[in-house]
């Protein structure tokens, strides 16, 4: 018999510290600490605190099997007790309540009966037993030392049982050994997981020291910074939650949920050396400040030229004022083109191209010069946007430092995709991206999510320099056709649409005006859900 119980012990130990040493959930490891503890010394009652930095005993966990309390822990009934303090007023030791004293002289103790104890105030104990019908007799109260020998907390079990005749005992010299080694090895887990929780906290709060340089260097960088993990995380989970068509095995765990989110938020921390002048860049001329002031200044001078060509008898009055309103129309132009918002057409180009030599004006150096350069010409011409080439060679630079800063991060086993979702959000599906040139089958499936956040994220910005957001139909529109074009993942595409992501992202990040009503069957690319997609759907809710 007693061989019989050694080995169903020996077998319960070792599942305990299998589940100590395995679990990541703290309440669940404070649950698996106490339960372990009573179910090997037959206890009815147990309590578990936590040592807080304010010198008191934090309740954390209380459990009562006989009377159905369960408080704390993975309870949905919070342990809000008052905590208890381990100094008195006056600043000495309170030794008068036994979890206290366990703390203070760093010992376990064992009471038969506290309704005999002289030794300890077990005042609080009676007034409870007396509202509850309940009587708290034997106790154990063992302080929790982490490995460095230091307190932790105390666990505190309660009316130990004898096992065949379920009459409350006192709790055995065997069974407080037992329950010894147990708080020490949980005092141990508990301290490796709330070490790696601060760990990942400080990692997390590094991430947010760089999105803060970034946001310092440029708040519109930052806004994008933050966005995009967010929605890539509302696709992902609109993925998982997908349970037909062609990403219908795509299963995205806890973990992974973390590993993406941590690389949304590090996508673009190559941005950190990006010049501000480039990514700010909100007209084609800007640069340290926008150089259309220059051009007006020009503007200025040169209708200033034709009064005093008209006073020398060079012009009439009727060729001065003809001249001067065609310069005023050709400068407010310059000025629209400056903008950069609309596609420029060969004819504006060449329009460009041809008031910047009609017009000229006197440099410092007494030298006639034409009315725009030719730094100046290249700018105003961009086709689209506001970047030139080598500016455009600049951003697009970010993504491979991006990469380059990611690579060298000893990464754990379980952040290891961190660089591929981070450095794949600006790939083509069609391989025509940057930088790798990936397609769609080289890639994840969380990188091509976030490829889609990237864009759309962008698409809908309001708070971007050089130009409006655009309106949900309007962003829609342009995605869809990237579909087509195998610029974005048409797999993931059509969950953004069926799941109605975009209406989940639209409420909470862009501004009224912008959410207008959407007919998602006229969106370029447009492909309706599988015959069984709402009874899939209605399944997995």
């Amino acid at each position: 018999m007693t061989e019989h119980i050694d080995k169903k012990l020996m077998s319960q130990l070792l599942q305990v510290g299998a589940s100590l040493s395995s679990e990541k959930d703290i309440d669940q490891l404070l649950e698996n600490i106490l339960q372990s503890a009573m179910n090997i010394t037959h206890a009815d009652g147990g309590s578990v605190y936590r040592l807080t930095e304010e010198n008191t005993l934090r309740f954390e966990i209380l459990h009562t099997k006989s009377k159905g309390a369960h408080l704390g822990g993975k309870s949905a009934i919070p342990a809000n007790l008052p905590p208890i303090s381990l100094f008195k007023e006056d600043g000495s030791p309170e030794l008068s309540r036994v979890v206290c004293c366990a703390v203070h002289k760093d010992q376990t103790i064992n009471i038969a009966d506290a309704y005999d104890s002289t030794e300890f105030d077990f005042s609080g104990t009676r007034k409870f037993d007396s509202a509850n019908q309940y009587r708290s007799q034997s106790f154990l109260t063992i302080p929790m030392k982490n490995h460095e020998s230091e307190i932790i907390g105390v666990m505190q079990l309660i009316n130990a049982s004898d096992p065949d005749t379920g009459k409350i005992i006192p709790f055995s010299e065997t069974n407080q050994e037992i329950v010894e080694a147990l708080a020490s090895q949980a005092a141990v887990a508990l301290t490796n997981r709330l070490l790696m929780n601060r760990l990942e906290e400080l990692f997390e709060s590094f991430i947010s020291l760089i999105n803060h340089a970034i946001d310092d260097k440029s708040p519109y960088t930052s806004g994008h910074c933050n966005r995009v993990p967010e929605l890539t995380l509302m696709l992902a989970d609109a993925v998982n939650r997908c349970k037909a068509g062609p990403l219908a095995e795509f299963n995205m765990t806890e973990a992974d949920r973390k590993e993406l989110k941590i690389a949304g938020l590090l996508h673009d921390c190559g941005k950190i050396t990006t010049p501000v002048h480039v990514v700010d860049k909100s007209t084609k001329l800007e640069k340290i400040f926008d150089r259309i002031a220059l051009v007006k200044t020009r503007a200025a001078q040169v209708l200033q030229n034709f009064d005093l060509e008209a006073a020398k008898g060079n012009l009439s009055a009727e060729q001065a004022t003809e001249r001067k309103a065609q310069l005023v129309e050709d400068y407010a132009f310059i000025e629209r083109c400056n903008v950069g918002g609309e596609f420029m057409k060969d004819a504006d180009i060449e329009r460009v191209k041809n008031i910047a030599a009609l017009y000229q004006w006197r440099d410092l150096e007494g030298n006639v010069v034409p009315f725009l350069n030719e730094e100046e010409i290249k700018n105003l011409t961009i086709r689209a946007g506001t970047l030139n080439d080598e500016e455009r060679q600049i951003i697009n630079h970010h993504i491979d430092l991006t990469i380059s800063m990611l690579e060298q991060l000893p990464w754990p086993k379980h952040l290891k995709n961190v660089t591929e979702y981070a450095g794949g959000h600006h790939e083509k599906m069609d391989g025509k991206g940057y930088p790798k040139g990936l397609t769609r089958e080289q890639m994840s499936v969380p990188a091509r999510c976030m490829g889609i956040a990237d864009i759309f994220e962008a698409l809908t910005a309001h708070d971007r320099p050089y130009k409006k957001g655009k309106t949900l139909s309007e962003s829609l529109e342009i995605l869809g056709k990237m579909k087509l074009g195998a610029h974005v993942d048409p797999d993931l595409f059509d969950v953004f649409i069926w799941e109605r992501v975009y209406e989940e992202y639209a409420h909470k990040f862009l501004d009224p005006k912008q959410v207008d009503d959407v007919d998602v069957t006229k969106i370029p690319g447009y492909n309706p859900p599988p015959e069984n997609y709402q009874q899939v759907k209605g399944l997995n809710s």
